[in-house]
């Protein structure tokens, strides 16, 4: 049950969001170093990011509560295949270990998070994009939005994670089910996952209308669009 005092939420969820759009438009932890697509030889911390061992909770103030019975995804779009997975389907699909680290865009990163869960080039060729697809829309249960082009999240390393270091995702990070691509700031790798919606035109996710990049790489520094 939901004990914050009646009212509460929103204003909170407010000033959250009011605090990172004004780190937008203040150009917040921007160094001016990002130049390349990918770390520098030797090099493992994007600029303007400090290492942390523990793992930040960071949401819109809201963290649904979905269990596994109840969870589903659902795609749409430019698809050959319009699925709806349950939990079970989810599991019955070829399962990936992944080793990555996480660059979040207030400035922390942390490395070697080990994740299970289904590969995205596994649930692409599933769905079977059509020529037209483009970009994807990530929803939350939450009711966040997030966007990304095909051909960025169409990576080795990106997944649909089930588990993190061999434990069943917690409700705060996203479980049950969430997206993780290690090579964009981890506001792209939506939590709660429950919807992925295939578009013929990239546009604005909920960040992304709020003064934050619309791609999102680390390394060149798209904290803010």
């Amino acid at each position: 049950m939901d004990k914050t005092e009646p009212g509460m939420l929103g204003k909170i969820k407010q000033k959250l969001i009011d605090t990172k759009q004004k780190w937008a438009a203040d150009g917040r932890l921007l160094t001016g170093e990002g130049a390349s697509p990918q770390a520098p030889e030797g090099r493992r911390l994007p600029p303007g990011q400090r290492l942390v061992k523990d793992w930040p909770v960071l949401d819109l103030g809201v963290q649904p509560l979905v269990s596994p019975r109840d969870w589903k995804l659902s795609v749409g779009g430019a698809v050959e295949n319009l699925i709806a997975w349950s939990f079970q389907d989810f599991m019955a699909q070829p399962q990936v270990e992944i080793v990555s680290d996480i660059h979040c865009v207030t400035g922390w990163s942390r490395y070697d998070n080990r994740w299970q869960g289904v590969s995205i080039k596994h649930f692409l060729s599933v769905v079977r994009p059509k020529p037209g697809a483009t970009a994807l829309m990530l929803h939350g249960h939450d009711g966040y939005t997030t966007n990304v082009r095909l051909e960025t999240i169409d990576q080795d390393d990106v997944l649909i994670a089930h588990s993190w270091e061999g434990k069943p995702l917690t409700r705060e990070h996203g479980g049950p089910v969430r997206l993780v691509m290690p090579r964009k700031y981890f506001w792209k790798s939506a939590k709660w996952l429950k919807h992925i919606a295939f578009l013929d035109k990239d546009g604005p996710g909920f960040w992304e209308a709020r003064g934050y990049h619309m791609d999102g790489d680390p390394w060149r520094e798209e904290r803010y669009g």
